[in-house]
């Protein structure tokens, strides 16, 4: 964790009370709603359906306990007794009052934590893989990297008005698990000639028109990371689209340029730039890790975690845990954790208060004070020793956070929808609901193995549809919620060091769009279709939708009557039945 230093405090705090300003005069009626708008926004706060939405940023997912429980206070005083975990590792708050926002805000710096630039036509929280600094596919911890990007980046005067939002992702394993080919830039550490440096790509991103995005160079020397982002950065603040918001986003500028001509214009701004003050040094680099309070791990003998083998074998809701929700670790004896947000019934990424505060005492207990938010709008305890796993699977059992569905089809990624947000086309949690319903039998879901489900309310796709093995995306047709499928899509894959690609794919429209009361038939019939084409229990279901293409199931989807009619027979493969 990186730790505030007196210059960081007050750059906080004095945020705190200049927008404490703002709101003053705004509720007095000396700002208007568009004045307004640019202030709010680059402090988080939405206006959404119902009530305000508050966006709390938590630098690339990284989060204390302490900071978890100072989350809780806030969910219980001014908000409804919970928090909701984004895509981009950020929690939102959706019921605080316009007048309370203030007062959060310095409730939240007391902790180190803000909602600095989680809104607004500026550079977003900057997102990692979850699994960082732990992975023993790692090349290089891209944390140290991703706090030298946000100090950047944060109050940038020359990228605070940018075209639309912006946002990066850095990863430093040889599987991406930050989802970089989909951001406006991202990042992959590498090394070369035993010298660190990054692949860049740039212009991916979803909503109206997913992009992946493209890579235009293969290699930047650490020195000169800052120098060539601001040269990215320039090149889009001076051509990118401001007359039409639908066309202002990088990817779109990336495409109409070409990514070659794109690249050439950057390095053009890059050679002005890349020995000036932005240039990185080894002090500079040291002096912000050296700010991170890194985990101390010790040395176990050898059989310390035979507790582990003997409830496994005894304990079958145990072993199913074991083997979806724990992550391999790069020090031996100790292992990452999954906590899972996606029980049935509970909209995905929203946790209660109490729940926040049993986590911080966990994190506390089982993995030196330390959690994790991940992409999959789920919680990550990095250091768990392995013989403590039993003990922790008891404890987020009795909790209800044991749910071993990590990488499993009711894992669902979930923007909150109509529910909440003034943008949707149609609501999503209750789609989730639905889904995780039908798939509630666990023999049945990990029979059916290794499937990713995104579901976004509208074409924004805050849910990451696009990049679902199967993606749904709420559509207004007359006035009506309707829901279109998509099959195929994925946002990472295994990579060498040296490839141009990220292995990042755009998934395809199956056809005409279903009701919301047929979504969860259309699921049942697409998985009753891999099931049947599988060779065997190995083969995942995105690697079906690879080799033999999205007709079969096309056709099974639109030639079954019952899925109008709402009389699909939910069977299960014999294998499941006797699981």
């Amino acid at each position: 964790m990186y730790t505030y230093n007196e210059t960081d405090q007050q750059l906080v705090n004095e945020r705190v009370a200049q927008f404490a300003g703002q709101t003053q005069r705004f509720l007095a009626g000396e700002l208007t709603e568009d004045e307004f708008r640019t202030l709010r926004l680059q402090n988080g706060l939405y206006i959404q359906r119902h009530a305000p939405m508050l966006r709390v940023a938590i630098p690339y997912g990284l989060l204390r306990a302490d900071q978890l429980r100072k989350l809780a206070d806030i969910a219980r005083r001014y908000d409804r007794g919970y928090g909701h975990f984004s895509t981009r590792q950020n929690m939102q708050f959706n019921w605080p009052r316009l007048e309370d926002v203030p007062a959060i805000l310095g409730e939240l710096a007391t902790v180190q934590l803000h909602a600095i630039q989680t809104s607004g036509n500026c550079i977003r929280n900057t997102t990692s893989d979850h699994l960082a600094g732990l992975a023993p596919d790692e090349i290089v911890n891209p944390l140290v990297w991703c706090e030298i990007i946000r100090q950047w980046s944060t109050f940038h005067p020359e990228f605070a008005f940018l075209p639309r939002k912006f946002k990066i992702a850095v990863s430093g394993a040889t599987t991406d698990r930050a989802a970089i080919a989909v951001n406006d830039i991202g990042l992959q550490a590498v090394t070369q000639h035993g010298e660190t440096g990054f692949q860049v790509w740039v212009g991916g991103g979803l909503g109206r028109t997913p992009i992946v995005g493209k890579q235009i160079n293969p290699f930047v020397p650490w020195p000169h990371l800052l120098t060539y982002l601001s040269a990215i950065l320039r090149v889009y603040n001076l051509h990118g689209r401001r007359d039409n918001k639908f066309k202002a986003r990088i990817k779109i500028l990336v495409r109409d340029m070409t990514p070659e001509g794109f690249a050439k214009a950057v390095d053009e701004h890059w050679q002005a730039l890349k020995d000036g003050p932005d240039t990185l040094t080894q002090t500079h680099v040291d002096q912000i890790a050296a700010r991170f309070n890194w985990p101390v791990y010790q040395t176990f003998d050898a059989g310390h975690d035979n507790g582990v083998a003997e409830l496994k074998a005894d304990n079958l809701a145990f072993a199913r845990w074991l083997r979806t929700n724990t992550h391999a670790h790069k020090v031996d004896g100790y292992a990452a954790v999954s906590v899972s947000l996606k029980p049935t019934g509970s909209p995905p990424g929203d946790i209660t208060a109490d729940q926040m505060d049993r986590m911080a005492t966990l994190a506390e207990q089982y993995s030196q004070g330390q959690l994790r938010v991940t992409h999959e709008q789920n919680l990550l305890l990095p250091d768990v020793p392995r013989h403590d796993l039993p003990a922790l699977w008891h404890a987020l059992d009795t909790l209800g956070l044991a749910t071993p569905n990590i990488g499993l089809l009711t894992n669902i990624i979930s923007c909150p929808g109509g529910d909440f947000c003034a943008l949707a086309n149609a609501v999503s949690i209750p789609v989730a609901a639905a889904i995780q319903a039908r798939f509630d039998d666990l023999d049945y879901l990990h029979d059916i193995g290794e499937l990713d489900l995104n579901i976004s309310g509208c074409i924004n796709a805050c849910g990451h549809h696009h990049v679902g093995h199967i993606g749904i995306l709420g559509v207004d047709k007359a006035g009506q919620e309707w829901y279109q499928v998509t099959l195929g899509g994925r946002q990472n894959a295994a990579r060498t060091e040296q490839t141009g690609d990220t292995g990042a794919e755009i998934g395809r429209i199956i056809g005409p769009s279903f009701s919301r009361e047929q979504i969860p038939d259309v699921i049942e019939r697409l998985i009753q279709t891999y099931l049947g084409l599988r060779d065997d229990d190995t083969e995942r279901f995105i690697d079906v939708i690879d080799r033999v293409g999205p007709e079969p199931f096309k056709t099974a989807v639109y030639s079954d009557p019952n899925i109008v009619t709402g009389k699909i027979q939910h069977t299960r493969t014999e294998e499941a039945a006797h699981a």
